[in-house]
């Protein structure tokens, strides 16, 4: 049976979900690359994702990532007392944390290397 709903509107969902499903799987590292210069509380690796990746995510999404990542060994966590506020937890990559993120840094550049040359003609086609 024939959907009634436009092949536009199942095209934009299904975009939707495809973005949704790739967000999702380099979340892990993006998550490493923010970690990469130095230590950072959870709010603050909220807000970079948000801000430097447009991955506008829920603390409920970030934190049992970071909680996995820190039970994988990849990150160590400490809380440090804050004068003006709330203890604060800060989270650093641990040194296997280091050579995950070099590692999946680079099966990322090659990938997204030969994906480009593969979706390239699709971006130069004129509509």
């Amino acid at each position: 049976m024939a959907s009634n709903k436009p092949a536009g509107a199942a095209d934009a969902r299904h975009i939707d979900r495809w973005g949704v499903q790739l967000r999702k799987g380099c979340l892990e590292l993006a998550i490493l690359g923010i970690l990469w210069p130095g230590k950072l509380y959870g709010l603050e690796i909220l807000r970079r994702l948000e801000v430097d990746s447009d991955l506008a995510l829920s603390a409920g999404t970030v934190y049992p990532l970071l909680a996995r990542l820190k039970d994988d060994g990849l990150l160590e966590a400490e809380w440090v007392e804050a004068e003006a506020s709330h203890p604060r937890k800060y989270y650093r990559l641990t040194p296997l944390g280091r050579r995950r993120g070099l590692e999946m840094a680079r099966t990322w550049s090659e990938f997204m290397s030969v994906l480009g040359d593969l979706v390239s003609p699709i971006l130069k086609e004129k509509r």
